[in-house]
């Protein structure tokens, strides 16, 4: 069956490799790591950027994340493509056990004029949920779980609390997910500002392999003595994803993570959501990750034209990069670090 699917993914430029039996199936966490082949088509120095040539910044960009690796973020894909609402919203609305508001969250139209956006519109406007559901495509899978429990319990708390259980467990945790990756995004940004890449007192480092010992027994504390030795490096410092089995750093970045989740109303929060079934344990995440087996390479040529007075740079440039990255590591996380701006 996976043959099959093969010949069809390969029409859209996508292929699998290395189709076998095997006597258990893969689990969370098996994943080794992912590989990447990318090319980013006509290249041009930023505007504000005349210091060097093109060739010269890609290979100082190169050299910079080869060397230095990049800032673990979660990439834009963990909080889905929604221009008004993010996933990180819902999972809020979730975690506050607010049903109602999440629901509503969820059917946020964005601002287009489509089958999908106008039922979801005009779910808002009456909570019409069986008119919703004739409006909607048939392959907005997850609304018509939502809607055709909406239809029948009806749009109050109790009955969007029934609503968000018709849908698969992985897509309701996925929202909780996000806002906990946002969360560690800030924490991380936060954690550079004040402290940089030196290793303090209070910093969270694992350094226990043994997979026998339990996630928090490999979490040390790092001491006043141990800063002073500078016994640890940036590259064994985590941060936690919030849950209820995590520990914080004792410094002014645990504090920071409790102002944080008070400003969401989660101050108390025991990341279990009974009436959902999810529950959060948490984890610990690396702040920074290194590439591995980086190469590239540049491929045709740029040539300079006038467009009214101002030099710019047409550009023939493709730039083929290669690289491996560990498993929750995201491919445009490092490309943003690369090429120093956003998707």
């Amino acid at each position: 069956r996976l043959k099959e699917i093969g010949s069809k993914m390969e029409k859209k430029g996508m292929r699998i490799h290395n189709v076998h039996s095997a006597s258990q199936h893969l689990r969370l966490g098996q994943l080794k790591g992912n590989h990447f082949d990318i090319v980013v088509r006509d290249l041009r120095r930023h505007s504000h950027d005349t210091s060097a040539d093109l060739k010269e910044r890609i290979s100082e960009a190169m050299e910079n994340v080869e060397t230095k690796g990049f800032v673990n973020y979660y990439g834009p894909q963990r909080f889905g493509q929604g221009q008004n609402v993010l996933t990180d919203q819902i999972g809020l609305a979730l975690l506050n056990e607010k049903m109602v508001k999440a629901v509503k969250l969820f059917f946020t139209p964005e601002d287009t004029d489509d089958p999908v956006n106008n039922a979801k519109r005009y779910f808002l406007q009456t909570e019409d949920a069986k008119g919703a559901l004739v409006m909607l495509p048939e392959f907005k899978v997850r609304e018509k779980m939502l809607l055709r429990a909406l239809n029948r319990y009806g749009v109050n708390h109790e009955g969007c609390t029934k609503g968000w259980l018709n849908i698969p467990h992985s897509m309701r945790i996925f929202y909780v997910h996000a806002y906990c990756s946002k969360i560690w995004n800030e924490a991380a940004s936060y954690r550079l500002k004040i402290y940089g890449s030196k290793v303090v007192e209070g910093d969270l480092v694992l350094e226990e392999n043994d997979e026998s010992v339990s996630l928090n027994d490999k979490v040390h504390v790092v001491t006043a003595p141990e800063e002073s030795a500078n016994k640890y490096s940036i590259n064994q410092v985590v941060l936690p994803m919030v849950g209820h089995s995590i520990k914080y750093p004792s410094n002014k970045v645990g504090q920071w993570y409790h102002e944080r989740l008070s400003e969401d109303q989660l101050q108390m929060c025991k990341f279990r959501v009974s009436a959902l079934q999810l529950n959060i344990p948490g984890c610990y995440r690396p702040i920074l990750k290194n590439v591995q087996n980086l190469s590239y390479f540049l491929e045709g040529s740029e040539k300079g034209i006038e467009i009214e007075e101002n030099h710019q740079i047409e550009s023939k440039v493709s730039l083929h990069i290669s690289f491996d990255l560990d498993p929750s590591c995201y491919a445009t996380v490092c490309l943003r670090e690369i090429m120093k701006c956003d998707f």
